[in-house]
């Protein structure tokens, strides 16, 4: 199918962030005008949501979609202003690809909280038996694009900014890892060729798409597929990414359900256990519970043996078993998963031995990558980082920085050879505000995002700080004392939640005193009109995106507004006038 006209897309739902941003009611024409400036920088806009855009068809009931046009590249000047011609003079420096909150679902796990769907949203998804499939969906995306969208420069690597499993389990481990080095992935425990999950217990809490009961999302118009369930679970092989990639930790990578402390003898037995709560008594009773989760995770713990619901009797399955922080980094560490490297991705044995998950790596010549841990091992769903890692991204900034700002704002120099800086974390500045001591370390201090902007902000070679958690695109600056002491703060939308977003970051120089950061949204290469008949994995990864559109719990602000997309974030070079001489 073609893509669909501009017209006939300002007049669905999908249009409305851009048409706003371009003028309310009059945005159609401030919109083409936007898409025909895009056109002119563009290089390589193929592949990309500059081309297209997964689109609702209709505006009411259960949505199919279809190609929408792509958004506007939106130039943001809060920071700096660049000089006219720039896009002739222009240099590439890096280019690279950011996944987040990938969430691979073991969703038969007996250790699943669904019944609380109705209070959190993300305790069930309608699609998530297809995480493994659409993850592979945006990996062959990703091994695609062979050319940077506004820099030509192809993408160096992927880093995945946290949230990679959904319920760090071993299994949900495993696929992650065979999804993006290669491999065959059989996404299903328990019994083999058999699904033992909610979506086949005839609660109408839950999407039975395989009967015909009347359940809560059939009431919204989602399809009965009859063969669903059993084809989620089948073989199937990924080729891997053909680049090089990093992980960096998050909290669902961290502790139960991203939420409760990890380690709790009872919790780690119902993993691997064959009893599986498939609902609560009371509406009032799962209400409380989720409230525990979110303010009290360890009274959410403990109240756990004494919940009271249909149980279902499950294979038991080792595989589920919960891994540890040091368990996740060493899993890194093996050749099988090395894939396109580098080894360990990121981590290595000093990670092991320190039982940290914390280092840094070189983007490109001239740029290193400072990849950070923000989890709470208490449990929480909110970070912080402790002072051993605080102090050592304080050293690595200041030895790639001749000129800094100490403590007290005075200008430092050394003879020191410059490099720029990106920063990776899961959790954003605002969700990292967890006091609560590191269980290993309970004498250490935490520190908050807000100690975190201060001390990048001493640093002009901090050029972004790129994350994750929130599952919304918002990209926000972040301005200094002085115009060389700002950066931008990259958050991007996950690939369980609507709206399926990865991102590619190209950092250029523009010869005039400033450098760009291009941020282009991507979706994966599986067709927007899902074809029920179609089972192979292709075929499921767009239905996944299907499903995730009509989410009884989609948030639409998860997509962000139109700056916060496809973007030009225009910086002060802060090595402008040493590369000059001046």
């Amino acid at each position: 199918m073609d893509p669909v006209s501009r017209r006939r897309f300002l007049a669905t739902g999908g249009a409305a962030a851009a048409a706003l941003t371009f003028g309310g009611t009059a945005g159609a024409a401030g919109l083409d005008r936007a898409l025909r400036e895009t056109r002119r920088r563009a290089i390589a806009p193929a592949g990309t949501t500059l081309e297209t855009v997964a689109t609702q068809q209709g505006n009411s009931g259960y949505r199919t979609l279809t190609a929408g046009p792509g958004w506007p590249l939106v130039t943001r000047t809060d920071l700096s202003t660049g000089a006219s011609g720039r896009d002739d003079r222009r240099r590439a420096l890096a280019s690279f690809v950011q996944f987040t909150d990938i969430h691979i679902v073991d969703a038969q796990s007996p250790m699943r909280f669904e019944y609380l769907h109705p209070f959190t949203g993300s305790a069930h998804r309608p699609h998530e038996t297809l995480t493994t499939q659409g993850g592979t969906s945006l990996v062959r995306r990703v091994n695609s694009l062979t050319t940077g969208p506004f820099t030509g420069r192809a993408p160096d690597f992927v880093v995945c900014t946290g949230d990679n499993t959904d319920n760090h389990e071993r299994i949900e481990l495993d696929w992650y890892l065979s999804m993006l080095s290669g491999g065959t992935i059989v996404p299903n425990t328990g019994n083999a060729g058999e699904y033992e999950g909610v979506q086949n217990s005839g609660a109408t809490l839950y999407w039975n798409p395989g009967n015909s009961v009347k359940d809560m999302y059939k009431d919204k118009g989602f399809p009965y597929l009859p063969h669903l369930l059993s084809t989620a679970i089948q073989q199937f092989e990924s080729p891997g990414l053909r680049i090089p990639w990093y992980a960096v930790f998050g909290n669902h990578d961290d502790s139960v359900s991203g939420t409760l402390p990890p380690g709790l003898p009872f919790v780690d037995a119902i993993y691997t256990g064959t009893l599986k709560l498939e609902g609560l008594s009371s509406s009032s009773e799962a209400e409380k519970l989720a409230g525990a989760m979110r303010e009290n995770p360890r009274a959410a713990a403990d109240a756990l043996p004494h919940l009271d619901g249909p149980i279902r009797v499950v294979a038991a399955d080792e595989r589920r078993k919960p891994f540890t922080p040091k368990e996740f980094v060493s899993a890194h560490l093996a050749d099988e998963v090395t894939g396109k490297g580098p080894f360990g991705h990121g981590f290595s044995e000093r990670n092991v031995e320190e039982n940290s998950g914390y280092y840094t790596f070189p983007i490109a010549e001239g740029v290193v990558g400072i990849s950070m841990d923000s989890t709470c091992r208490a449990g929480f769903v909110n970070g912080a980082i402790g002072t051993a890692q605080f102090e050592w991204i304080e050293r690595v900034l200041t030895k790639g920085s001749s000129r800094y700002y100490d403590s007290e704002g005075k200008l430092v120099k050394q003879d020191a050879s410059d490099t720029y800086f990106l920063l990776f974390s899961h959790h954003t500045s605002d969700t990292m505000d967890n006091g609560v001591p590191d269980p290993e370390r309970l004498f250490e201090k935490r520190h908050t995002g807000a100690e975190l902007l201060a001390l990048l902000h001493r640093f002009p070679n901090v050029l972004a700080w790129v994350n994750g958690h929130t599952h919304r695109n918002e990209i926000s600056p972040r301005p200094g004392d002085r115009p060389e002491q700002g950066f931008w703060e990259i958050n991007t939308a996950s690939h369980v939640d609507y709206p399926h977003h990865a991102r590619i970051i190209e950092l250029a120089d523009n010869g005039d005193g400033t450098l760009s950061l291009f941020t282009t949204l991507i979706e994966a290469e599986s067709p927007y009109e899902t074809n029920y008949a179609d089972t192979s994995p292709r075929g499921l990864a767009s239905l996944y995106r299907e499903l995730a559109y009509n989410d009884i719990h989609r948030d639409q602000d998860f997509l962000g507004a139109a700056k916060d997309h496809n973007t030009e974030l225009l910086l002060t070079d802060p090595l402008g006038a040493r590369k000059s001489g001046r």
